[in-house]
């Protein structure tokens, strides 16, 4: 839908993008800190950053999905 517009301005295509990104993440973060370990945050901090680097090392540190 957006993609169209990228080329007459490509400011508002990146600036809607990276903002979709934000709101994302935000969203996460707020279900994670509210469901995961919610009485212990650093319990919480250190479960999420296991799973974090576990996924990337099941993917071979291969992010290449995200370059376009």
């Amino acid at each position: 839908m957006f993609k169209k517009h990228k080329k007459r301005n490509p400011f508002l295509y990146y600036l809607i993008n990276g903002s979709a990104f934000i709101f994302f993440w935000r969203g996460v973060w707020g279900l994670l800190d509210i469901y995961l370990f919610p009485a212990y945050p650093i319990l919480s901090y250190i479960v999420s950053t296991f799973i974090g680097v576990t996924i990337l090392y099941l993917n071979d540190y291969s992010l290449k999905e995200l370059e376009k």
